[in-house]
This record gives C-alpha cells, sequence and structure tokens, in this order.
C-alpha cells in the first residue's frame, strides 16, 4: 500500500502541477499582471500549506521548534533541490521584476533569522516583526500588480477565464495532496527498511512538504513558463521564513539556540547566492551541479550531526 501511496502522489504532483501552471499562466493575462507575481503569490501560498498545516499545529502543541526546522528545510530544498533540477533542463531567465522585489526579500530572510535568534529565542515581538516584513512585502508586490494592471489591455475572454479559474482551482488541491500521499507513502517505505526516524524527516518529510513546488517548479520549465516556477520557488522561501515562522513565533515563543539551525539559514542563503542571476537576468544551467552538489552536502551534514 505504501508503494501504491507513493506513486499516487506523483500522480497527483504531476497533474496538479500541469493544471495549475496552465491555470496560472491563464490568470494571470485575465487579472493582466506578470505571471511571476500569481507565482510568487497564489502558487507560493498553496504550495507552502503543508509547512502552514505543520508550523500552526507544532506551535499549538508547544512545539514551535518543529515549525521553524520545516520551514528552514524545505527553504534548502526549494533552491538547492529544486531549482538545481529545473536548471538541469536548461538556464532560468529571471524577469526583471522578480530580482528587484523576490530576490532581495528572499536574501534577507535568513540574515533576519539569524539577527533575531542572537538571544537564543524567536519572541512573539519577534514573529510579529517577521510578519510586518512580509505584509510590506506583500502589499509592494500588489501595488506592482496594480500598475501593470493599470497599463494592460485585458486579453482573455469570457470562457477563457473560467477555464483559468478551474485549472487552478483543481491544480492547487491536487499538489497539497500529493505533499501528503509522497510524504505518507515514502516514509511508510522508509520505516519498513529500518531508515532512523530523524533521517526520514530531514529528507522524505522535507522534500515531501516540499512535492508541490517541485512539481509546479518543473512543469511551469517543461512548459517554457519560468517565471512562474521562479516566482513559486521564491515566493514559498519568503512564506516560509517570514509569515510561517512568524506565526509559530506569534502562538508561542521558540526556543532554539542559533547554532541549531545555523546550517539550514547557512545552506539557504548560499543556494540564494548561487542562483543569483546575472545581470541579464539569467541563471546558467551550470549552476545546477553546485545547488545540487549543495543540497546533499546539506542532507549528508545534518544527517552526521545528529547521529554523531
Amino acid at each position: 500500500m505504501d508503494g501504491i501511496t507513493l506513486i499516487a502522489g506523483v500522480a497527483c504532483a504531476a497533474l496538479g502541477g500541469e493544471l495549475f501552471v496552465r491555470g496560472s499562466v491563464g490568470l494571470a493575462r485575465w487579472l493582466r499582471v506578470a505571471p511571476g507575481i500569481i507565482g510568487a503569490t497564489v502558487a507560493a501560498f498553496a504550495t507552502s500549506s503543508p509547512e502552514l498545516s505543520v508550523s500552526v499545529s507544532s506551535s499549538i502543541a508547544g512545539s514551535p521548534e518543529i515549525a521553524i526546522g520545516d520551514a528552514l528545510g524545505s527553504n534548502v530544498v526549494n533552491v538547492a533541490l529544486i531549482l538545481g533540477l529545473a536548471l538541469v533542463i536548461s538556464a532560468i531567465q529571471s524577469p526583471r521584476d522578480t530580482l528587484r522585489r523576490d530576490v532581495p526579500v528572499a536574501l534577507c530572510v535568513p540574515i533576519l533569522t539569524a539577527l533575531l535568534l542572537i538571544d537564543g529565542v524567536l519572541s512573539r515581538a519577534d514573529g510579529i516583526l517577521m510578519l510586518l516584513v512580509f505584509l510590506a512585502w506583500l502589499v509592494v508586490t500588489a501595488e506592482q500588480a496594480r500598475s501593470q494592471r493599470s497599463s494592460s489591455a485585458e486579453v482573455l475572454s469570457g470562457r477563457d477565464r473560467w477555464l483559468a479559474l478551474l485549472w487552478c482551482g483543481l491544480g492547487l488541491p491536487l499538489l497539497v495532496l500529493a505533499g501528503i500521499l509522497i510524504v505518507s507513502g515514502a516514509r511508510g517505505i522508509a520505516e519498513s527498511l529500518g531508515v532512523a526516524p530523524f533521517v526520514i524527516g530531514a529528507t522524505i518529510v522535507s522534500v515531501g512538504t516540499s512535492a508541490p513546488e517541485l512539481a509546479t517548479a518543473l512543469i511551469a520549465k517543461l512548459r517554457g513558463h519560468d517565471e512562474v516556477g521562479l516566482g513559486a520557488i521564491l515566493g514559498s522561501n519568503i512564506f516560509n521564513g517570514l509569515f510561517i515562522v512568524g506565526v509559530a513565533a506569534s502562538i508561542r515563543p521558540i526556543h532554539v539556540a542559533l547554532s541549531d539551525v545555523a546550517m539550514a539559514l547557512g545552506a539557504g542563503l548560499l543556494a540564494l547566492l548561487l542562483v543569483y542571476p546575472k545581470r541579464s537576468g539569467l541563471i546558467p544551467r551550470r549552476r545546477s551541479a553546485w545547488l545540487l552538489a549543495l543540497y546533499v552536502g546539506y542532507v549528508l551534514a545534518v544527517v552526521a550531526v545528529r547521529t554523531s
């Protein structure tokens, strides 16, 4: 059954990603905004729903440390693994809006988190500060979308609008379901093989909760919509690092030593620096090797530290 569950999860990811990418591009045309904005907001928020669920439930249960671990680990997976795999296919062209709006904020997230954790705790005040920074980014994104809309002409018919909404409405639940099924199936297989619980968490669970981002990024790449996949990854990192961690800290202060999360913060920051585009906005294909090597090194380091 675990094998069937895993296969079903992969199938849901493939179908959900295809439908959502198709719908998000149509939705962007309907709303007269850049597809990257849809990727950085709608796609990012939806694909980060597994991390949000983990964050809220763990904080309410009195274990908010799980929330920050899952969020920071997912951010490493998003950039080092998922963008690394997308770059294996071909280079990625980053839109100017993404370069100016999302990349700087994504780079600031691990730095801000490290500064706030110098005293060993993310207090409720720290959580509120992170939520305010997230809100500021969201307002800037919304204002950019408004300005684009005011200067563009409507291009979709009524039928195409409803189709775009239908594809998004069908694709998003399938992406969320894919993450749940992949985690469940892969965890069952790993446990039956005697794999240690921490190793399962550091690898299978973190990759499984990022399955929606993986499907969205790869299918967007294959369909020639780099801006949707890149926007979804960067937006998801901002959502994870500011909103999800901010919500968790606001519910219950997170007591964790900076040294305990330094590896995830450092790997996440290094991964973002590795995908920082050239002045032309191009992220070269050769960087895929560095990103995938970073992800493998990160997982091996985490396992080595926890098992030593």
